[in-house]
């Protein structure tokens, strides 16, 4: 133990966040113990390059080319995916694919220049050289990504390899992704650690590794845009630092991604096109997001230890009484009873169904916390269930581990075994049966208090890693996305009829096929505010689009102005959700005076309006992977001032959202990309690309409206309407509308209208194979003053 650790231990004894005291001091020297024992110890090691090309092997959709010392694997699927990797491995097994591509037929392995080789694709060309250098080109022969040799170090007397990647992209490249990180969503310079991590505080931007960390680049230059995945769960660290253009001199320096991974294969997925292209090709490797039913779309409360049965009525009831829309309340700690999996405090919620029912009645959904850690103790019908069927996570020696949880001594199901995923999707039926609607899941990464060190399990905790085996340090980083899918699938089984809410603090590649995220405990503050954007724009561009911070932070009390501007936010966002420690300032608009609370108000008004805007989103997610917020480059990824931007987003294709993240805010830039941009609160057009100046009013945000956009909004009458916002004279617009009955998998159909002038006449149709016709929907147009 050294001296931070001494500190850290002394800190824990007396913490209130864990109450376990001593316990907790036990549990790291156990852990560290354990690893001490059950890991194997690195002696002398010897480095490896793949050494000179020997020849090359044509296969479906690429081939083999073998050097020295290791061999590269090509494959080209019909998606347009590129996949390689080196020293045989294969595409599966892998925990991020939904399933593997058929490779192109039309792609085939041909010599290239200086004695190397490629395979040429539709959209890419990947070129290997004499030394063993990947390079992805575009069609017209661009380099996008040039991958050096790889490295791997071996250990003299057998064992896994670390190995490590270095890859170069252009001057003027941009990088995004690599999950949910607190600074961005452009990363700058820095050191990027993969590892799912409970920080133990509130986090905010430089904060990291935080809870969903995934080996995914989004790339965006000038050239194009790719993204590429790494496809190992192993513990490493990405090392990124953006390149510099020579100032006209043509001597540019490169941007450098140096990627270490202490295990697993050395895989790679590469798509290149439109981001919109890269993220429809990511989607179709990786999952179609899930579908959330339309009331997860609404606005969500919650609180840490809410208290009682009657605190959720009063919580409730003060939401109704000031006429402010509420779907569903969030309840963590406060219904199970020491803090127990599927437990129920019935002394403070001694009518839970019945409290869920009156919920009901109302449209308010109630959503319950699961969390992996079991209680140790006999009795507890979890833990009994879970020993009969030796589901728990055994140590090296065979012992079952045990970590510290919120409810003391705990147990870990294994989630990365299919029975024990099947037993545990059984146990929500219980919370079913109690009025519970949805499900989100903490402490999944997982966390298990420690004084010292890692709050995770021992590393080498064994795993059955679907049949492969395993240690933690493979199946760390999955965890999250396992007892996800052990969630989804049970719910599926449990309820066919409706679509399981599931979002999970932890996660990794594919998460969106079993539902979403939230931003974990963000701290309070404007900085908080500012990672809360951040996160959201990063996981979308990882292929998670339905996520949303702690509105207001998870720790503190927000001053009225950043609550507000928090909250104002979150209408825009997927998951809009109040949410705060139980030692934390109360979330409640009415808690921050009368003035916050009509902007509340005003903000709750709007994000109700708009929520047949935001199932369509989820809709066109759900199909084509595009996120619902997106970064301002989305449809421009070449105009360089759009790629820096970090202040504002779009909402899909028609709303530009400008959010105030800097206290005392009077007026801001807001930089449009091409075309007309109508304000919606003053129906000013502008014309961009450019930036321009406007008021921040305490009441609103600034929004602005891309000229020629069909939104389906909810009318006055609660039906839908259509939304058009008057294209340019001359010009024409459109929109996409899929209506949804609110639950079930039935796939709608996707409507879509066009708005042309006709003389002096707007005219918005819907278009079919048979020609336009008149919308069904009652329809109104915005912007005619300036059209």
């Amino acid at each position: 133990m050294d001296g931070r650790d001494l500190v850290r231990s002394v800190r824990m004894v007396g913490s209130l966040r864990t109450g376990q005291g001593l316990r907790t001091v036990r549990a790291a020297w156990r852990r560290r113990r354990a690893d001490a024992v059950g890991l194997e110890r690195r002696g002398a090691e010897r480095a490896r390059v793949p050494g000179l090309l020997r020849e090359a092997e044509s296969g479906p959709g690429g081939g083999v080319v073998r050097f020295e010392r290791s061999e590269l694997r090509i494959l080209v699927a019909v998606n347009g995916a590129v996949f390689w990797s080196w020293d045989g491995a294969g595409p599966e097994p892998s925990y991020a694919l939904a399933r593997c591509p058929e490779p192109d037929p039309r792609a085939a392995l041909e010599p290239d220049k200086d004695g190397g080789w490629r395979v040429v694709a539709e959209r890419v060309t990947v070129a290997v050289s004499r030394h063993g250098a990947v390079e992805v080109r575009t069609p017209g022969g661009v380099t996008l990504r040039h991958e050096l040799p790889p490295r791997w170090w071996e250990p003299v007397d057998g064992g896994r390899a670390r190995w490590l990647q270095r890859s170069e992209v252009t001057a003027d490249a941009r990088f995004f992704g690599l999950g949910g990180r607190a600074s961005g969503p452009r990363l700058r310079d820095g050191t990027y650690r993969l590892w799912n991590t409970d920080a133990g505080a509130a986090s905010g931007p430089g904060d990291g590794p935080l809870s969903v960390t995934m080996p995914v680049q989004v790339v965006v230059a000038d050239a194009g845009t790719h993204l590429v995945f790494y496809d190992s769960s192993w513990d490493g660290s990405v090392v990124l630092r953006e390149g510099e253009e020579g100032a006209g001199s043509g001597h540019d320096r490169p941007g450098t991604s140096v990627l270490r991974m202490e295990g697993g294969p050395l895989r790679c997925w590469v798509s290149v096109g439109t981001p919109a292209r890269v993220l429809l090709t990511w989607a179709a490797l990786t999952g179609a997001p899930a579908l959330p039913p339309a009331w997860a779309l609404g606005h969500h409360h919650a609180r840490r230890g809410v208290g009682d049965e009657q605190e959720v009525r009063r919580i409730v009831a003060g939401y109704q009484e000031r006429g402010l829309a509420l779907d569903a309340v969030h309840l963590d700690a406060g219904p199970s009873g020491g803090h127990r999996v599927f437990g129920v405090d019935e002394e403070r919620f001694p009518k839970l169904p019945q409290l869920a029912e009156d919920l009901r009645a109302d449209g308010i959904r109630l959503v319950s916390a699961v969390g992996p850690a079991v209680r140790a103790e006999s009795g507890d019908a979890v833990y009994d269930g879970g020993a009969a069927r030796d589901a728990f996570v055994r140590d090296a020696a065979g012992e079952v581990v045990r970590g510290v949880a919120r409810s003391g001594e705990a147990v870990f199901p294994d989630f990365t075994h299919a029975g024990v995923r099947a037993w545990w999707g059984g146990l929500y039926e219980r919370h079913l049966g109690q009025g519970f609607t949805g499900f989100w899941h903490g402490t999944d990464e997982p966390t298990s208090f420690a004084a010292f060190g890692e709050p995770a399990l021992p590393r080498s905790a064994r795993h059955a890693l679907e049949g492969g085996g395993g240690d933690h340090r493979e199946a760390h980083n999955v965890y999250g996305l396992c007892m996800a899918r052990a969630g989804y699938e049970g719910l599926r089984e449990l309820v066919p009829g409706q679509r399981p809410f599931v979002v999970s603090r932890s996660g990794w590649a594919g998460l969106q096929r079993y539902g979403g995220t939230w931003s974990g405990e963000v701290a309070t503050g404007w900085a908080g505010l500012r990672a809360s954007l951040a996160l959201v724009l990063g996981l979308g561009l990882c292929g998670v689009p339905y996520s949303g911070p702690d509105i207001g932070g998870f720790d503190g009390s927000p001053s009225p102005e950043l609550y507000l501007r928090w909250f104002q936010l979150g209408a825009y966002l997927p998951l809009f959700r109040t949410h705060a420690g139980a030692r934390a300032g109360r979330r409640e608009p009415w808690e921050f005076g009368d003035e916050v609370l009509a902007h509340a108000r005003v903000a709750l008004v709007e994000r109700r309006r708009l929520l047949p805007y935001f199932m369509t989103l989820a809709h066109l997610a759900r199909r084509t992977g595009a996120p619902y917020v997106r970064p301002l480059w989305w449809s421009a990824p070449e105009d360089r001032a759009l790629r820096d931007c970090e202040d504002a987003f779009l909402l899909g294709d028609c709303l530009l959202v400008a959010p105030v993240l800097a206290p005392g805010t009077q007026r801001r830039a807001v930089k449009l990309p091409r075309g007309r941009w109508y304000d919606t609160a003053t129906g000013r057009a502008y014309e961009g690309p450019a930036q321009v100046l406007v008021e921040t009013p305490s009441a609103r945000l600034p929004v602005f409206a891309r000229a020629g956009a069909v939104l389906p909004v909810r009318g006055a009458d609660g039906g839908l309407e259509l939304e058009v916002w008057a294209p340019a004279r001359g010009r024409t617009g459109g929109g996409l509308v899929v209506p949804d009955a609110g639950d079930g998998f039935a796939e709608p159909e996707i409507e879509r209208y066009a708005a042309r002038w006709q003389g002096p006449r707007l005219v918005v149709e819907r278009e079919g194979v048979d020609g336009g016709s008149g919308s069904p929907y009652p329809v109104r147009v915005r912007g005619l003053a300036e059209g």
